[in-house]
């Protein structure tokens, strides 16, 4: 089977900085994979690295075996990319309804936009919210919600960046809930996280970061297990 993403000898500097040092990452279709590591490993720079945000000095960028190192985001986007970021991009004026009807407009209308607004409302447990002002949501509301605008388009891989920042254990929780029912309609994911109850509650492969650097690979089990990782990252955690 073809993986739908590879990264290939990711290399990006900024300055004297080496950000992301010869990354090399495959995800398969249907995954459920997170990445993980300390604060600077480039984790986010990585991310903006496979939406087109940041160029690489060196190495190359695969989706679905198309070669899209050179594509701008937006095309990215067109082939079946999208990304939720750490802090909610809502547009915190407009009804949660508003939202999600900017978000689903450009692919469905009339009586179509409608049920499938009421779709992700149900999805997202927000349908006794969908008149209040999103500024008004709590925080895992947000999160959620810019959730639901990230998988409108129905992308064949979404990227989270820290999907459950801020929030409470339940809220947590419910959030993996959410990832894996996208998971189990064929959602290919890519998580950044630090929350270990969360990767320990979706993720299938795990990948650490450390310096830039791929430092370590496998399921959940095996990374917790890894005494190497433990020092650099677990073990920081839970000091």
């Amino acid at each position: 089977m073809m993986s739908l993403l590879e990264l290939r000898q990711l290399n990006k500097h900024f300055g004297g900085l080496h950000v992301t040092n010869s990354v090399d990452l495959t995800l398969e279709p249907g995954e459920i994979h997170c990445l993980i590591g300390p604060n600077g490993a480039g984790k986010s720079t990585l991310f903006r690295l496979i939406l087109g945000e940041h160029h690489p000095g060196s190495g190359e960028i695969l989706f679905a075996g198309e070669n899209i190192t050179a594509l701008k985001s937006f095309a990215r986007i067109h082939r079946g990319l999208s990304v939720k970021f750490q802090v909610p991009g809502v547009f915190k004026g407009l009804s949660v309804r508003q939202n999600l009807e900017i978000a689903l407009q450009s692919r469905h209308r009339g009586a179509e936009l409608g049920d499938e607004i009421d779709r992700l409302l149900g999805f997202l447990g927000l349908e006794s919210e969908q008149q209040q002002t999103a500024g008004n949501l709590s925080h895992g509301q947000k999160q959620w919600l810019e959730i639901g605008m990230a998988i409108s388009l129905k992308p064949r891989l979404l990227l989270l960046d820290e999907p459950t920042a801020g929030m409470s254990p339940e809220e947590t929780h419910m959030t993996g809930e959410m990832v894996q029912r996208l998971n189990a309609d064929g959602m290919t994911v890519l998580a950044i996280e630090h929350d270990m109850a969360f990767v320990r509650q979706v993720a299938q492969r795990v990948t650490v970061l450390h310096l830039g650097q791929v430092f370590a690979q496998g399921s959940i089990d095996e990374i917790v297990a890894d005494e190497r990782v433990a020092a650099i990252y677990l073990g920081q955690a839970h000091a």
